[in-house]
């Protein structure tokens, strides 16, 4: 089961997403809908408010009066503590059944006009933002919904900022184009990514890209690296002391690959073998066939050592959208300081970087006009040897570095 966040500004445009992607198939789940639900004339929900805010919240026919709740409950921050305290456990409780009796093979969006204010994008295997600059939605409002402006604004104002929806967006869907033109952005990622990505998620498969190509370093990547660790913590927890974002992309500036590397740092191998259906659920399936660095001995490291010092767990991300490498390290292993180190001297030291460049470029051309485990294996056969010799460099220049 793909879970998917949805949300988006008052007036964005949320309802008309959501009802194309239940057109396509979606089991669609309304946060607005469940918290009217839970409320209505003869639930333990209605009941609660009654004893919490009195029988003045009743319109005369025993339902929910709203804006008179909405007096009492928002008048100071106690009293809306009150009411989240009633309302919020009754609609997670109803999301959760209704999340189980989707069949397993479902594409599950959960439309949460709070997504971002609650915190809960790191929930959701992918989030979907609704984009419309504020001055459009407020047109909208006063237009199509009667919305005195003020009263628009004032809406607006408290809600998250559009920056603040952006950082946790995997996909920014732009509904301020022509009426239509979402509904086909809608339709282009629910073939090319939601149903892939559910497809993999659902068989435990790694999204992998066949061949071997740098792009240009992308100023999101930083944004996009922290995404996926907010995920892996709610899917690690404990059993995590850190996650880092490392390799090429961690490099401002640095071509790469278009896949984010990411390290988890665990106590030893039993937490990293724990992991693994948790992380294969948040999105991240292990790949069985890559479980090892390939060890780096050294003159502080000799020939002889134990390679298990350098032994990790190799998981990838299945959203074919965003490939992702997930490194699982046990924690002051020469893997998991070295991923470390490497990134930060990249990072200090601009003849490394360079340097490192040109090999990458070479890699690739080896790997031109070959896919899959060939275009792997002679990029790495052409990076590997020079990862070898940098590794003592790097440990020097930490030690020149250090205080």
């Amino acid at each position: 089961m793909l879970r998917i966040g949805l949300t988006g500004g008052m007036g964005a445009g949320k309802s008309t997403v959501a009802r194309a992607l239940a057109d396509l198939g979606a089991v669609v789940i309304d946060s607005d809908l469940i918290a009217r639900e839970v409320v209505e004339p003869g639930t333990e929900g209605l009941a609660a408010l009654v004893e919490a805010f009195g029988a003045g919240i009743l319109a005369a026919d025993g339902s929910l009066d709203r804006p008179a709740l909405a007096a009492k409950a928002f008048g100071d921050d106690e009293a809306r503590a009150k009411l989240n305290s009633i309302t919020h456990p009754l609609v997670g409780k109803r999301t959760a059944e209704l999340i189980a009796a989707a069949p397993t093979d479902a594409i599950v969006v959960q439309d949460i006009p709070l997504l971002v204010e609650n915190g809960l994008a790191p929930l959701m295997n992918l989030v979907l933002i609704v984009d419309v600059d504020a001055e459009t939605r407020i047109r909208r409002l006063v237009e199509f919904r009667g919305v005195a402006e003020a009263d628009a604004r004032a809406r607006i104002s408290a809600q998250a900022t559009d920056e603040q929806r952006r950082a946790v967006a995997d996909v920014l869907l732009d509904n301020s184009g022509a009426p239509g033109a979402v509904e086909e952005q809608v339709r282009r990622l629910w073939a090319e990514r939601l149903v892939p990505f559910e497809r993999n998620l659902r068989g435990g498969t790694p999204a992998r890209r066949g061949d071997i190509r740098l792009v240009p370093a992308d100023p999101g990547w930083p944004a996009q690296a922290q995404r996926l660790i907010a995920r892996l913590w709610v899917a690690c927890g404990s059993a995590a002391s850190r996650i880092d974002h490392i390799g090429s992309t961690s490099v401002p500036g640095l071509p790469a690959k278009d896949v984010i590397d990411l390290q988890i740092t665990v106590a030893d191998l039993t937490a990293a073998d724990g992991l693994r259906d948790t992380l294969g659920a948040a999105g991240f399936p292990v790949r069985p066939d890559n479980t090892q660095d390939n060890p780096k001995p050294t003159p502080r490291d000799p020939a002889g050592v134990d390679t298990t010092l350098w032994t990790k767990r190799f998981h990838q991300s299945a959203d074919p959208g965003r490939l992702a490498n997930v490194h699982v390290r046990v924690d002051g292993s020469p893997g998991q300081q070295y991923a470390l180190l490497l990134r930060d001297w990249l990072r200090a030291d601009a003849e490394a970087r360079a340097e490192y460049v040109a090999v990458k470029r070479e890699g690739e051309a080896a790997a031109a006009g070959l896919s899959g485990a060939e275009a792997t294996a002679a990029y790495l056969g052409v990076k590997e040897p020079w990862f070898d010799a940098a590794y003592l460099r790097a440990l020097a220049w930490r030690d020149s570095s250090a205080p």
